[in-house]
């Protein structure tokens, strides 16, 4: 298997694993706990999940033809005015995940070289994800 597929394979496995460990967390807690804070200075789990999910949206949305940082997010909101019910957390965080997963289904191995932006920022297509898998597992992790 060349190379380039091979880490396509092991990082769609990886997100499926954070994902899955997301999913978990969610069918744990309580409607209520999704606001619970460990202190003032921490952020709720419906803020992490709308973080995380702001993120997806905009890293993965039209991901080689368009910068991942796209103007219509507005991450400060994010902390600000989380998710109001679990019920609307655990349908956006689907909704990030298929983004995401949408967008590394696309890449094959014509366009595998592609260059993508994040921030005005190039990067390759390997540096993009491993840049979102070690922040999607420092969060859900």
């Amino acid at each position: 298997m060349d190379c380039r597929s091979n880490h396509l394979k092991s990082v769609v496995f990886e997100f499926h694993r954070y994902k899955t460990m997301g999913d978990e967390t969610f069918e744990q807690i309580k409607k209520a706990d999704i606001h619970w804070m460990y202190g003032e200075e921490n952020n709720s789990i419906s803020q992490i999940a709308k973080d995380l999910v702001g993120n997806m949206l905009s890293r993965w949305t039209h991901f080689m033809t368009e910068d991942g940082e796209k103007p219509w997010r507005n991450r400060d909101m994010e902390f600000i005015a989380p998710y109001p019910a679990k019920k609307s957390m655990k349908e956006a965080w689907e909704e990030g995940w298929e983004s995401l997963f949408n967008a590394l289904d696309s890449i094959n191995m014509e366009n595998f070289d592609t260059d993508v932006n994040i921030g005005n920022r190039s990067h390759t297509i390997i540096e993009a994800i491993n840049r979102q898998l070690a922040h999607y597992a420092s969060h859900v992790g």
